[in-house]
């Protein structure tokens, strides 16, 4: 056996000796995995093979021409095969063949640093099964099909839609309104806050979720989807936030569950309601208090609003409006300036600190944010006595 690496040749024979750069041998005392021990070293350990055992063959073939040695690639006749010798041939579905390769040594006058190391001798083994994953027709045709299917699965319908308004909302967070005046169905779709929809861009092949930020009323009478984006590098929203009015974009059907509020209805048995949102996530949560949840007629409807800090919190302005609907607004500044007097830290850190859960049995929940922030609330909430059926989320 011949097994070529960095630093030479070396025979893999009974002595055990030789570098672990590309061979893998079970038949033989040979290389284990690459494990790159150095030419002449001490002998190196063999695993002994049993039939949940595969082995990979993996042989370097190095050729000299015009003075200058060449290793020849996968793609050659006398590629580097990756040698299956497994007894689970059938199970796994591999195409198998089988050859005898003949390893020749390198010129030792090329290398006279490794004529001690590479005997003048020919070495003939039988290649049992060979994977050829990279070159298999087969596995390349099963990924052509696969990715025709997926093409037919996808029966979504798309809706084209222009833009309407694109304005910043606030640092990295974008106000975009779409004019779904045109198309009815869809914008009748739309019948409860949280509910969310797929957007689309031309000749980019992945679509974006987006959560619908404008009530379900705003769509029947203006005709218009209102979203709050968050711009991030690479992404489709961060096409979107760079598009301008009249640009036009697709739009599946409207999607989801949405905030199911007849789970903390009538109000005069839910007094509480206890609302999270963390960046983005306001989003559901203003079409939530704009459609109207009876907050008016509960005693304690708090909202939890997390931010880094001022300048990434959207919605500023509705503040006010919000409040006089029934609805105490607590921010969370989770970087802070030092003038800031208000909460700091995490949602969920401002809620356990100040929690106020009068009624278990009688409070309710919302939440749409960060996993983390959705747990840990969930987790107070449902260890303080509130029923995790009363917890609205929306996905």
């Amino acid at each position: 056996m011949v097994c070529s690496a960095v630093g030479g040749y070396q025979w893999l024979d009974g002595g055990g000796r030789g570098c672990f750069d590309c061979w893998i041998s079970s038949e033989e005392v040979g290389c284990r995995n690459c494990r790159k021990l150095a030419v002449g070293s001490r002998p190196f350990p063999i695993r002994e093979r049993d039939d949940e055992w595969m082995t990979a063959v993996c042989v370097r073939v190095m050729r000299e021409k015009e003075d200058k040695v060449k290793y020849s690639h996968a793609h050659s006749s006398i590629c580097r095969p990756l040698v299956q010798l497994s007894r689970r041939r059938s199970q796994n579905n591999i195409h198998t063949m089988s050859v005898t390769t003949t390893l020749s040594p390198p010129n030792p006058l090329a290398f006279p640093h490794l004529s001690s190391h590479a005997p003048h001798r020919t070495s003939s083994f039988p290649m049992a099964t060979i994977i050829r994953r990279h070159l298999n027709p087969i596995r390349r045709r099963s990924l052509a099909i696969a990715a025709a299917v997926r093409q037919q699965q996808d029966t979504t319908l798309w809706t084209p839609a222009p833009l309407a308004n694109v304005k910043p909302a606030a640092e990295s967070l974008f106000h975009i309104t779409i004019d779904v005046s045109e198309s009815p169905d869809l914008a009748s779709s739309y019948t409860l806050a949280g509910q969310y929809l797929q957007l689309r861009l031309p000749d980019v092949e992945k679509p974006s979720f987006l959560a619908i930020a404008s009530p379900p009323s705003l769509a029947s009478t203006n005709g218009v989807f209102e979203f709050l984006v968050k711009s991030i590098a690479g992404s489709t929203a961060e096409l979107l936030c760079g598009l301008e009015k009249g640009d036009v974009v697709e739009l599946s059907p409207v999607m989801g569950k949405g905030f199911n509020t007849d789970q903390i209805s009538p109000p005069e048995d839910y007094q509480s309601v206890l609302i999270f949102a963390t960046g983005s996530g306001i989003s559901p949560i203003r079409s939530l208090i704009e459609s109207g949840f009876s907050a008016d007629k509960r005693s304690d409807v708090r909202l939890y609003y997390g931010a880094r800090n001022l300048q990434r919190m959207a919605y500023q302005d509705r503040f006010k409006s919000w409040e006089s609907s029934g609805v105490t607004i607590v921010p969370v500044l989770s970087q802070p300036t030092d003038n800031w007097a208000g909460e700091s830290g995490y949602v969920q850190a401002a809620f356990a600190r100040a929690k106020q859960i009068y009624a278990p049995e009688s409070t309710g929940a919302v939440l749409c944010g960060q996993k983390q922030m959705a747990e840990e609330v969930t987790s107070i909430l449902v260890g303080n006595g509130v029923p995790n059926e009363k917890i609205l989320k929306n996905f």
